[in-house]
């Protein structure tokens, strides 16, 4: 492309000074017709931008959102810019080089012609091409900007790598970024190598249909330079790739093992020197302008790439590595445990000795382990869902989406509880108007918990009471706004008051009075809220006035994400009631898949729903405890482990988003929980990096694995392969792959002195089939405040492998095996109910290990509302069921505490007192009366269309008939009925607990 002056000007009309050309103001019309037409196609994505930034600011996080685009802008930027320099500069040489004499060709009409049409506009053009280009090319590395934002923050690890003795920054920090950057440069190299070679093809530079002299002298100095540059990009990207070695998954291990440093090290380094020397004999030819210095250094290049790239060291790997990889490997296998255990925050766990030899409990060791055995878990959360969702929902448009374990003091001492936040279920509200929907169903109301150590005699839970001002936890704030799963968006302090519940369960009018949500108060806020989610209405409706506030992304783990991209949430928010306000807890992750050594993460067994699931990473830290108030949407991210360099990092960028440790509330504190999905990963690895000699790691004498699940149904449900029965049916054998879950626990471990909330897991030897479930040990990590996150690992000791307890798979066979109990849960499963299993829970009691799981019937004709049916306790191999806990205890020892884990009266334990003499019948029978007259008026209301006294007077009857329940209910029992064949179990009614 020749520059206009080098060409002959065609000889045209000259225009007049001060004339205008007559399709001026048609070239205007179009330009304007175009901008209208871009900016209504675009119109949504800027409605979604603009609200977006208002959503940032709305929280107070503006400087989240602006960072971020911030980084995003300015790495456009500065690649967009560098290419068009790189590309126009030599569009520029290219035109300079053009020769000023061409031999005539095939070639020579079609390019006059083209130089015809582009000499006046030569400029034009190589701004215009340089400007697509850069454009294409700049653009898309805005999606680094996660990689920039820890390669200009980044921090010190304070640990070396012990291959070439660099801090472990700047392997998370500097090299992926830095590994991008050669990796674009290489490949806009390689565009403006043949863009420019075209340009020369234009200008007559180089010409194909010629016999000789097809490429001018200047032309291949041009080149020649360029594919110098291309060779010492490929200098500096082996050099980097010395680094990647670090994370090589070729040996035993991940890391740099014998033949990555033997073998492809070197072959790297030799690499890096014909690069050099390729970029040597480019600048040569230079001088010769020839093109066999290129085409040698390329071959040159290939051959060695190729033999000492590849073969060389596949061959070490295959003759000298795999023939002795015991030996070969093992200071390798060193440092990845090392590195692995420091990466997972396994290298503080504190590993401690548990004999296990007493054959029997004796009722002193029972007594003095009552504080555990009353916590026990009777309440499985998987398992008595329906439960809540069915007793506690108060209206047909609220739900339970998930129970979390939490503790509660009741009565003075810490309680394990199952807490659920009462949600809005969308699809069932009563209106489902675009009002209903958005204006005046707007948010669910108040929590249910109940304690998991308690049932009623019905074996239902044990609700406590949220009317009693003893109860704890007491919400001021009722309303839930802010959830799990909750979609769509709600527009409040409109004229359409909103349906709330009242604290005696009736629907009460109200007004959102939090401070959280976005401002509607202008007509281009609400043009661009009806445009981002599509609904004229916003804009149309006039119950919405210019106080009106629209709240959005109300699901709790969007709203996290949302605000901190460059988090990774855990699948398990859980509600927290603090000062009167119920907030939700998200646990967050930083990870990295660039720790040296560190061995990437197993995640097969994690929730679908872990942003850890699937996800590559060597290294991981619960850095960050979320937590969005369920009323407002105020979310803080309170930093958690300071001493994690990549959140050290993330609080550098972005100041204002963290929150320091120490301003976390005492209250919330002590409601915090470490994460299952974290402990999943932990012990998974742990399982094989307990083993710190790495000869015994290879051999994997003393690996251990996560001990498989035994299933929850009675038939086996979730074991993936063949199982034996028995005579009645009853699965014996199972051989599951799946493992057990984590579970939370408040319990004395051995050795303390007082109980702590854990988290607890089981291991069992390593075997390539899973056929060795015997208990090895289990890992437990604390959740109390002051001894949070502390790992530690119970190792069982016994005289002999051969006497190790038997594991949670032994256990669950050991129950299906023994007659009796086969053949009652045959006769429960035949019975027209459906038999579950709850959590299989290990008691660590005196020296003995002490299993306990709870069983569930489902009836059919009860909308699928599990009881608890029975309880099975497991010790020595022999399984022992009844009615109760107490009655099992008793059956398996002779005795059993007084645990009042069967309760039917007001009060949590039941009262050690002097009892009251139990309610008169015609009390009861009052209140009966009392239910069938109000029941009576409901269907009067109904019969005559006023809906709200029917769902009045329905609510009344059924609080009389909880009352009369409440009444008829024995305060002090402690067991349930001696036959539990004959109690009724049809009974739907809630129990309710006065604490």
């Amino acid at each position: 492309m020749r520059a206009s002056s080098d060409l002959p000007r065609r000889p045209g009309r000259v225009r007049r000074r001060g004339t205008r050309r007559p399709n001026r103001g048609r070239i205007i019309l179009i330009s304007i017709a175009v901008v209208i037409v871009v900016l209504f196609l675009s119109a949504r994505f800027l409605a979604g931008f603009f609200t977006d930034y208002l959503w940032f600011d709305s929280l107070g996080y503006s400087g989240v959102f602006t960072g971020v685009l911030g980084a995003k802008v300015k790495l456009a930027l500065i690649f967009s810019t560098l290419f068009f320099a790189l590309l126009f500069t030599n569009l520029f040489v290219a035109d300079k080089l053009a020769p000023t004499y061409r031999p005539p060709g095939p070639e020579e009409e079609f390019l006059a012609r083209y130089r015809q049409l582009v000499g006046p506009r030569a400029m034009l053009v190589r701004v215009a091409v340089s400007v697509v280009f850069a454009f294409i090319a700049g653009v898309g590395v805005s999606g680094q900007w996660k990689q920039w934002i820890l390669f200009t923050h980044a921090r010190s690890f304070g640990t070396k790598d012990p291959l070439f003795h660099t801090d472990v920054s700047f392997y998370v920090f500097r090299l992926p970024f830095l590994n991008f950057v050669v990796s674009w440069l290489f490949a806009s190299l390689v565009i403006v190598i043949v863009i420019t070679a075209v340009a020369h093809y234009l200008n007559g530079g180089i010409r194909l249909q010629v016999q000789t002299n097809r490429v001018t002298p200047q032309v291949k100095v041009h080149l020649s330079l360029l594919l110098g540059g291309l060779a010492l990009l490929k200098a500096a990207g082996y050099w980097l790739q010395r680094y990647q070695l670090l994370f090589s998954s070729r040996g035993a291990v991940d890391g740099a093992t014998y033949t990555d440093v033997k073998a492809q090290l070197p072959a790297i380094y030799l690499l890096v020197a014909i690069s050099l020397t390729a970029f040597v004999l480019l600048l040569i030819n230079v001088r010769r302008r020839g093109w066999v210095l290129p085409a040698l250094a390329v071959g040159l290049w290939a051959l060695i790439a190729l033999v000492a790239g590849a073969l060389y060291p596949a061959f070490i790997q295959r003759f000298r590595v795999q023939p002795a990889e015991s030996t070969k490997e093992l200071p390798y296998i060193d440092r990845n445990i090392s590195a692995t255990r420091q990466a997972f925050g396994l290298d503080n766990v504190v590993t401690t000795p548990y004999p296990v030899d007493a054959a029997t409990l004796t009722k002193n060791d029972l007594e003095t382990a009552a504080p555990t055995l009353s916590n026990v878990r009777l309440l499985d959360p998987d398992r008595v869902i329906n439960t809540f969702r069915i007793k506690q929902r108060l209206k047909g448009y609220y739900t339970f989406n998930q129970l979390d374990i939490d503790r509660y003091p009741i009565n003075g001492s810490a309680t394990p509880v199952a807490i659920a936040a009462r949600e809005l279920q969308d699809s069932a509200v009563p209106q489902q108007s675009w009002e209903g929907r958005h204006l005046a169903y707007t948010h669910g109301s108040g929590i249910a918990f109940a304690p998991t150590d308690k049932v009623g005699p019905d074996g239902a839970p044990v609700f406590v009471d949220q009317s009693s001002p003893k109860a704890p936890p007491q919400l001021t704030k009722t309303g839930v706004y802010f959830g799990e799963d909750l979609g769509g968006y709600a527009v409040v302090k409109t004229k359409r008051k909103e349906v709330s519940l009242a604290a005696s369960g009736t629907e009460v009018q109200t007004e959102y009075s939090g401070k959280g949500g976005v401002s509607m108060s202008s007509v281009v806020r609400r043009v661009a809220f009806a445009l981002r989610f599509g609904e004229p209405n916003l804009l149309l409706s006039n119950n919405i006035t210019a106080s009106s506030q629209i709240l959005y992304v109300r699901d709790v783990r969007a709203r996290v994400a949302q605000l901190a991209p460059f988090l990774t949430f855990d699948s398990d928010p859980y509600p927290v009631v603090v000062s009167g306000r119920l907030v939700w807890v998200v646990d967050a992750y930083t990870t990295t898949d660039n720790f040296p050594y560190s061995q990437s993460a197993n995640t097969d067994d994690l929730p679908n729903a872990s942003g850890l699931k699937g996800k590559d990473f060597n290294y991981a830290r619960n850095s960050v405890k979320a937590v969005v108030d369920a009323y407002d949407g105020t979310t803080t991210f309170y930093v958690i482990d300071s001493k994690d360099p990549l959140i050290q990092a993330y609080e550098a960028a972005f100041p204002k988003l963290f929150t320091a440790n120490d301003k976390v509330p005492k209250e919330l504190r002590a409601h915090f929980r470490y994460p299952s999905d974290l402990f999943r990963v932990q012990t998974t690895a742990w399982g094989r990096y307990h083993i710190t000699d790495p000869g015994l790691f290879y051999q994997r004498d003393n690996a251990w694995n996560v001990a498989q699940d035994p299933g929850f149904t009675q038939q086996g449900a979730q074991v993936t392969t063949a199982t034996s029965t028995n005579s009645s049916g009853v699965i014996v054998q199972t051989t599951s792959k799946r493992k057990i879950d984590p579970y939370y626990a408040l319990l004395q471990l051995p050795g303390d002195k007082t109980q702590s909330f854990v988290t607890l897991r089981e291991f069992v030897p390593f075997s390539e089939k899973g056929d060795v479930q015997l208990l090895v040990s289990f890992m437990t990590v604390s959740s109390d405040p002051d001894t949070y996150g502390d790992l530690r690992v119970f190792q069982i000791q016994v005289p002999d492998s051969d006497q190790l307890p038997a594991g949670p798979l032994n256990v669950q066979s050991s129950t299906q095996s023994d007659a009796d109990i086969s053949r009652e849960l045959s006769l429960l499963d035949t019975t027209g109910s459906t038999v579950e299993f709850g959590t299989l829970q290990l008691l660590p009691i005196g020296r003995s290990i002490l299993y306990v799981r709870p069983l569930y019937t489902i009836p059919k004709n009860q909308s699928d509302l599990p009881v608890l049916k029975k309880v099975i306790v497991t010790f020595q191999n022999r399984s022992y069921m009844d009615n109760t806990f107490e009655a099992a205890l008793t059956k398996a020892f002779g005795s059993s505490p007084d645990l009042g884990t069967v309760v039917g009266g007001a009060t949590v334990p039941p009262p050690t007192g002097p009892t009251t003499p139990p309610p008169t019948t015609d009390t009861i029978a009052s209140l009966l009366d009392q239910a069938n007259t109000l029941y009576a008026e409901a269907n009067v209301a109904l019969r005559s269309g006023d809906l709200a006294t029917y769902q009045k007077k329905v609510d009344q009857a059924f609080n009389a008939v909880k009352q009369a329940q409440a009444l008829a209910s024995p305060t002090t029992t402690t067991t349930a009925p001696a036959n539990s064949s004959t109690t009724s179990s049809s009974s739907t009614s809630s129990t309710t607990v006065n604490a």
